[in-house]
C-alpha cells in the first residue's frame, strides 16, 4: 500500500468502474448471489435509486485508482423501517487486508449516524471471514443465519445477516 486511501461520494459517472470491481464477484465468486454480469447502464440506475432516498454511495481511492466502494440502501420498503438500512461494500480484488474496508465503512456508518438512521444490517454470503471482521469491527453482530439459501456455481450457500443499533 503506497499512501492512505481517499473517501468521495460516488455518482452514476463511475458506474463503469464500480461494475469493474462488481463483476469480479458476480462473475467469479459466491459473495454476490447475481449470476449475469452487470452493465455501467444498470449500476448506474442502482446508483441512482441510492441517491432518490439520500443514502450515501461511497468510492475509495488511490492515485486515481478505485480500490472499493460502499453504500446503504433501503432495508424495507414499509415505512416503519425508515431509519433502518442495509450497508454494502466490495473492495478490488488485492485489496482486502489494507484498511481500505474500513475507511469506508467508518465514513458510511458517520453519514448514516448523522442522518439518523437507527438500525444498519449487513448481509453477508458464507462463508467470508474478512467480511464478518469488518463488520464485526464496525459493532455489528450476527443476529441471523440462514442455511441454504442461494444456490450458485453447483452449490448451496448459506446467507448471514449482521446488525448494529445506534
Amino acid at each position: 500500500m503506497t499512501g492512505a486511501c481517499a473517501v468521495r461520494a460516488a455518482t452514476c459517472a463511475d458506474a463503469a468502474r464500480v461494475v469493474e470491481i462488481y463483476n469480479h464477484y458476480v462473475l467469479a465468486t459466491a459473495i454476490s448471489f447475481e449470476e449475469v454480469a452487470v452493465t455501467a447502464t444498470e449500476m448506474a440506475a442502482r446508483m441512482d435509486a441510492v441517491a432518490q432516498f439520500s443514502l450515501p454511495w461511497l468510492l475509495a481511492e488511490r492515485d486515481g485508482q478505485l480500490l472499493g466502494y460502499a453504500y446503504a440502501s433501503r432495508w424495507r420498503e414499509r415505512h416503519a423501517y425508515r431509519f433502518s438500512v442495509e450497508t454494502t461494500v466490495y473492495l478490488a480484488p488485492g485489496n482486502h487486508g489494507q484498511g481500505v474496508g474500513t475507511a469506508l465503512y467508518a465514513q458510511l456508518f458517520d453519514m448514516l449516524r448523522d442522518a439518523g438512521h437507527h438500525a444498519a444490517m449487513g448481509v453477508i454470503a458464507l462463508p467470508n471471514a474478512p467480511s464478518i471482521a469488518l463488520h464485526e469491527k464496525f459493532g455489528m453482530r450476527k443476529v441471523a443465519h440462514f442455511r441454504e439459501v442461494g444456490h450458485k456455481f453447483g452449490r448451496w450457500h448459506d446467507v448471514g445477516n449482521w446488525q448494529v443499533v445506534w
